[in-house]
This record gives C-alpha cells, structure tokens and sequence, in this order.
C-alpha cells in the first residue's frame, strides 16, 4: 500500500518522477517555452518603442480592464509605487500610447486610455502571436480549445488565489 500511496503523490517506487510528476514537468516545460516565444515578442516591442517591459504590462492591463483604470488602480495591479507608475504612464504618454483624461465631475480622478493609434500598432506587431493562436485552435479543434482556455482561466484564478500572480 505504501507503494501505491507515492505513486498517487507522483512517485514511482525506485524513487523517480512518477505519472503526476511528468505531467506537471511537462506542462511547466510547454509554459516556459509559450512564456519565451511571448517575452521575446513584447521584449522587441518595448525595444522598438523605447519602451519598458512594465510599460508593456501597463498596457495589457488597459487593454483588459473592463472600464478606465486611475493610475492608483494601475499601481495596485502593477503593484508599482505612485512615482514608478507616475514615470511609467510620463513614458507611455510621451510614446502615444497612453491617454490621461481627468474626469469632468471629479477634476481630482484621472482616468487613462490606451490611444487608438496605439492599439493599432500593438495590433501589427502582435499579429505573428494572434496568427499563431488561431493556427492552434483550428489544429487543436473546438474541444481541446475549450479545454485549453478553461485550464489557463483556472491557472489563472490559482495564481490570484495564493497571490503568486506572474509578472510579464
């Protein structure tokens, strides 16, 4: 029974990695490579644009957000300081990237806007990645890309759970 119980933990009886092990080292081993093909893209982004790779996460989060971020929310998310996200949006700004809209019945409250021009060239150079994504889902077929995107979305949630989040 021993036996049995560290082959259900993952291990085999002479000690290696056993079935629940190989799954994870494999899955882990997919993730780097996805999470490497996808820095050296927003990596050659951010160079082309005297951008940073914060600049960039800033970005995706505009981009994602349901409504208007304040740069308080977008400190909160990025967990970056006031300053760090005041030198972050003077960056974006600067590049045309990013709009600071104060709001007409709060004068105090900013709201920011990822620049339609902008979008327009993430747009562009993301491109090879949208391409690339939808090769896959045709190849993985509706199914196996249902269950793909159910399990990045419950990766996700686990990662805001324990507040391990990743940063990009």
């Amino acid at each position: 029974m021993e036996a049995v119980d560290r082959q259900d933990e993952g291990e085999s009886r002479a000690g290696r990695p056993g079935p629940a092990d190989a799954r994870l080292m494999a899955m882990a081993r997919h993730l780097r490579r996805v999470n490497g093909e996808m820095n050296a893209l927003i990596h050659r982004f951010a160079g082309e644009h005297g951008l940073h790779t914060t600049d960039i996460r800033a970005l995706a989060a505009l981009l994602d957000a349901p409504n208007p971020l304040t740069p308080g929310r977008l400190g909160r998310h990025l967990a970056l300081t006031s300053g760090s996200v005041t030198a972050c949006l003077d960056r974006l700004e600067k590049a045309g990237h990013v709009r600071r809209v104060r709001d007409c019945a709060d004068r105090r409250v900013v709201h920011l806007y990822y620049e339609p021009t902008a979008r327009t060239v993430a747009s562009e150079h993301f491109r090879v990645l949208a391409r690339a994504t939808e090769r896959a889902l045709e190849r993985a077929g509706a199914d196996d890309a249902a269950a793909a995107l159910r399990f990045l979305d419950l990766l996700g949630e686990e990662f805001t759970a324990t507040g391990q989040r990743p940063s990009t």
